[in-house]
């Protein structure tokens, strides 16, 4: 079975959620109390959503660029910038839209999707030009072939290179900070349609600014990222107690510095809600004389889906994924795969196509002398909701020097939670109660959350978990005074401030 990825057989990956189809997006009603958020105007243009299926927008056009050559592309989008400007429109700019709050969507605005492009790979410099809409799966293909791999990408291949950047995502490799630290420079448009080169050196403050920052000072066309040759890995897998995982998780990184890829889980039944832990720590296989193409898990990753929804209500199916996924799996396979087989999954595998119900991800940062702190939290808050979580997995992020909206201040520990919500308005307003429960106890232990999903919290929240949002505010009304660039993120939060 050393064909087939661990990632497929430790039951879903965890790294974002997969979109569910839904009846309609004109504010119907699904079932009996089950509405979406709306209404929507009345007005020409097409409904755009994003992966939560509960920001259903109408946009005034929505435009795909896909063209392959750069100054093509250039000039369309400053077409598109030109006229919105000129008819006084927002523009929003996005790639497969898989945030979870309208952070890529605005009302009346023109939506800009970027997809497909170009990857020039400098093999001695260890790093590559890809254009802004390209989706990681190509990439992982295009340098697959030349032996090298992502140094930090989103564990999973669906979205785009610049959309990772803009929201300074991160995944398994360690022990770097988020996707952002790896990016040599970038080259976007501006409000007035100029084209700024911007790096840690040249036009630091933009590069700083448009880290994470949900594409509200410009148009990315093209960034140089930062590549790694492509390695056989193996995993080694550490049964934890839950409270001790991060710091656990710390000094395994610290004792071997051989470790390229690293996550964790807690089991998540309620009747042992996060008491057992698993760290998997990836290192170089002895045997490198053949590293084969990069692959995914194909039927099994669908097989592991089906478990995956199954734990909805039900403990016994839950307990029964934790002892798959700790010792029936390891004690059965290898575990033998590529660094970018690793990362070469879709999200969509994780899709239960239920339209009853939606896939909502919470992230949240802690420094790992406070993990047990966060565990205790959790138990706390999520049993007593009405929620389903399925799944979490721990990450290790290194402290973010650049961006203005850091997340990870100092090295933290990720916490990525999946919840299966079920799209009423019951499901959402408890939703909404236990985000901001979660995000007063996280900050109040000096920990932070992440912003792409569903926007729930306060913006006092937000001003305590992200000191700098303030200078983040005045940058933007100062280097887009027309406020050409706006989106959810800017309409419920950072006008506020």
């Amino acid at each position: 079975m050393a064909g087939i990825t661990r990632r497929a057989l430790l039951v879903g990956g965890g790294a974002a959620a997969g979109a569910v189809a839904v009846q309609t997006l004109e504010g119907g009603t699904i079932g009996a109390g089950t509405v979406l958020p709306g209404p929507l105007v009345d007005a020409p243009g097409d409904v755009l959503n994003d992966a939560s299926q509960l920001s259903p927008t109408r946009v005034f056009r929505h435009v795909t660029l896909t063209d392959v050559r750069r100054d093509t592309l250039v000039e369309a989008v400053r077409r598109e910038l030109a006229e919105a400007k000129a008819a006084g429109r927002p523009v929003v700019a996005s790639a497969a839209r898989h945030s979870m709050g309208a952070q890529s969507l605005h009302q009346g605005g023109v939506a800009l999707t970027l997809d497909r492009g170009w990857l020039e790979p400098d093999q001695a410099a260890g790093t590559c030009r890809v254009s802004a809409g390209m989706r990681w799966s190509e990439v992982i293909t295009r340098l697959d072939a030349i032996g090298f791999s992502p140094k930090v990408m989103q564990s999973n291949h669906d979205f785009g290179v610049a959309s990772t950047f803009s929201v300074n995502a991160h995944g398994w490799p360690v022990p770097w900070s988020a996707f952002g630290s790896t990016v040599r420079s970038i080259t976007m448009l501006l409000p007035d349609g100029a084209m700024a080169h911007c790096s840690r050196q040249e036009n630091a403050e933009l590069f700083n600014l448009a880290m994470g920052g949900y594409g509200l000072f410009g148009v990315i066309v093209e960034l140089e990222i930062e590549i790694v040759p492509n390695r056989n890995l193996v995993p080694t897998f550490e049964h934890v107690a839950g409270e001790e995982l991060g710091r656990r998780f710390i000094e395994a990184l610290q004792a071997d510095k051989t470790i390229e890829m690293a996550y964790g889980r807690l089991d998540v039944a309620i009747n042992g809600f996060f008491e057992r832990g698993l760290l998997i720590t990836y290192r170089p296989a002895e045997d490198q004389t053949e590293v084969p193409a990069a692959s995914g898990s194909g039927i099994v990753s669908h097989i592991a889906a089906d478990i995956f929804r199954r734990q909805v209500g039900s403990d016994q199916v839950k307990n029964f994924r934790w002892t798959l996924e700790s010792a029936i799996s390891p004690a059965l396979t290898s575990g033998l795969s590529t660094r970018n087989s690793l990362m070469n999954e879709p999200v969509a595998t994780l899709d239960d196509g239920d339209p009853g119900r939606t896939d909502i991800l919470h992230e949240y940062f802690v420094a790992p002398e406070r993990f047990a702190d966060f565990v205790r939290i959790c138990r706390d808050v999520i049993p007593s909701s009405y929620q389903e979580l399925l799944n979490i997995t721990l990450r290790f992020v290194d402290t973010d020097r650049d961006s203005v909206l850091a997340y990870a201040t100092v090295p933290r520990i990720a916490a990525v939670m999946l919840f299966s919500q079920e799209m009423s308005v019951r499901g959402e307003e408890d939703m909404a109660r236990m985000t901001r429960a979660l995000v007063d106890r996280v900050t109040e232990i000096g920990g932070s959350y992440y912003l792409p999903y569903r926007q729930h919290p306060t913006v006092d929240q937000l001003r305590r978990a992200y000191p700098r949002v303030e200078e983040f505010a005045a940058a933007k009304r100062r280097l887009d005074p027309g406020l050409l660039f706006q989106n959810g993120l800017w309409t419920n939060y950072i006008s506020k401030i």
